[in-house]
């Protein structure tokens, strides 16, 4: 009989000692037949289930054009192929193609179509977009820190305001260009990430939409998000579309770091004392304390160095084996399930701050187009 194991649950030492023929799998939704996919596997002793891809697809309740959505699932599986995993495949619905060829095992789920992602009667409301990643984190924090931390600032924020905001389902795959020495960790690529993510806020303008906060729970992603808000902004008028770096970095946020945190400057970048803290409130079950190796011996200039947000003026990506063996950034060893509990409700209200404003922004900028303020009046 096939064991299957959950993938982002794993740390990527467990990744990295797995044998490179253990099969792969991303799932394209739920609902497919486990007994199925052994058979079309030819009942490996062991496969490895990665998180759900949640949408993009006919069916999905969010579709986006193909091609989009076929870059962005061939880089992710590539990713894995180059760190020598031989049978990584995308699981995909019957009736779909995605031209993935042999990359993909087609099999019937049992999902009805969802209906529409978000809502149509939520077209009020701004729509959260959380984005997390399935990477590395050293060796005591699961793949999924990103995805399950980002997830609960989106959930905490619409459960708060469920009149202002919406959320898509997390999206648990980003870019990571720093991954050579951390098996396992996965990259969609920047391009085709940035692509995908346009093609989204383009279907959902399209489908009446206004007001989009790309949440972002892994650093990698953010340079990239800034150009998606700039590409969406100028190609969608009556939009207002904005993201932040990460959570817990505006002038609340770093109060809330600073008044709680343990470490020095340094001890908090990456399966740091923040992220562990926050995992240990949400998870413990799957962080390993006995496995904690505190980094905090960042290359430090005075415009560039390594802490929760990030300082200097300068901005570069050098390879990340410089300044960690063990892929941490940060003093984990610090970590504390209470202050994890403080610092999550602390970045949902610093969220809740951002979706009032990003939703007065459009207002007042409407009414001023309205008025036919500028270039507006020109079109009249």
């Amino acid at each position: 009989m096939t064991h299957y194991f959950s993938y982002e649950s794993l740390t990527w030492p467990e990744i990295d000692a797995l044998d490179r023929d253990t099969p792969l799998i991303l799932p394209l939704g739920n609902g497919y037949s486990l007994d199925k996919l052994s058979s079309a596997l030819s009942q490996p002793p062991q496969v490895g289930l990665l998180p759900a891809f949640p949408f993009g697809w006919e069916g999905s309740g969010l579709k986006i054009p193909e091609p989009l959505l076929s870059k962005y699932i061939l880089n992710l599986i590539d990713s894995l192929r180059d760190d020598g995993f031989s049978r990584v495949y995308a699981l995909i619905p019957q009736g779909l193609d995605l031209g993935l060829g042999v990359n993909a095992i087609v099999l019937p789920n049992n999902v009805k179509d969802t209906e529409f992602l978000p809502k149509e009667s939520e077209k009020d409301k701004l729509v959260l977009i959380p984005i997390g990643h399935t990477e590395q984190h050293g060796y005591h924090l699961p793949m999924s820190t990103d995805t399950l931390i980002i997830e609960a600032i989106a959930k905490g924020t619409t459960k708060r305001v469920p009149h202002l905001a919406t959320t898509l389902p997390v999206m648990p795959y980003g870019v990571s260009t720093h991954r050579a020495s951390f098996a396992g960790t996965l990259n969609a690529g920047g391009r085709v990430f940035e692509d995908f993510w346009l093609g989204v806020i383009d279907t959902l303008a399209l489908r009446g939409f206004t007001r989009f906060y790309l949440m972002s729970g892994h650093g990698g992603n953010s340079s990239f998000l800034g150009n998606v808000v700039k590409y969406a902004g100028e190609k969608h008028r009556r939009i207002f579309c904005a993201t932040a770096w990460l959570y817990l970095s505006g002038k609340e946020g770093i109060e809330a770091l600073e008044k709680y945190r343990k470490s020095k400057i340094g001890g908090m970048g990456h399966a740091c004392e923040l992220e562990t803290s926050i995992i240990l409130h949400l998870r413990p079950d799957l962080v390993h304390m006995d496995r904690v190796i505190d980094e905090t011996d960042f290359i430090v200039t005075p415009n560039y160095y390594m802490d929760w947000v990030e300082g200097g003026a300068l901005i570069a990506n050098p390879p990340w084996d410089d300044d960690t063996k063990t892929g941490a950034y940060g003093a984990g060893s610090l970590a504390e399930a209470e202050h994890g509990k403080i610092w999550l409700e602390a970045a949902i209200a610093e969220k809740i701050t951002h979706v009032e404003e990003i939703n007065i922004q459009h207002q007042l900028r409407e009414e001023r187009r309205n008025a036919g303020f500028g270039f507006w009046g020109k079109l009249k």
